[in-house]
C-alpha cells in the first residue's frame, strides 16, 4: 500500500509540473474535505479546473485513465461545489480534467491530459 501512495505522490508532482509548463496555474493540491479529496485544482485563462491524477506503471488494471469511473467523478463533482463554496469566489467556467501517467520500467513517465473529461 505505502508502495502505491509513493507512485500516487510521484504522479501528482508530475501532473502538477506538466500543468504549469503548459501554462495552467496550480492553486490548491490535494483539497480534502470529510467526503474525499481532489488532486489538483488549477486555473487556465478563465476557468477554474478540477483534476485528477491517475498513475499505474503497467496495465494490467486498465489504463490509468479508465480508473476515473463514474462513481468516482460524481464524488469530484460534488468536491467542487464544495471547495467553490469554501473560496468564495465564482468562476464563468469550471471543468474536470484528467492527467492519466504511465511510469514504464524505464520511469520516464508517459503524460495523457484529457482536457474536459467529464
Amino acid at each position: 500500500m505505502a508502495h502505491n501512495l509513493v507512485l500516487g505522490a510521484h504522479g501528482e508532482d508530475l501532473a502538477a509540473r506538466y500543468l504549469t509548463e503548459v501554462g495552467m496555474e496550480v492553486v490548491d493540491r490535494n483539497w480534502r474535505s470529510r467526503y474525499g479529496e481532489v488532486d489538483l485544482i488549477a486555473v487556465e485563462r478563465d476557468c477554474l479546473v478540477f483534476v485528477e491524477v491517475k498513475t499505474r506503471r503497467g496495465l494490467r488494471y486498465g489504463s490509468p485513465a479508465e480508473a476515473v469511473t463514474f462513481s468516482k467523478q460524481r464524488r469530484i463533482r460534488s468536491l467542487a461545489v464544495e471547495w467553490l463554496r469554501d473560496s468564495g469566489r465564482s468562476w464563468s467556467r469550471i471543468r474536470f480534467d484528467v492527467v492519466a501517467i504511465m511510469v514504464g520500467h524505464d520511469l520516464q513517465p508517459h503524460i495523457e491530459h484529457v482536457r474536459d473529461a467529464f
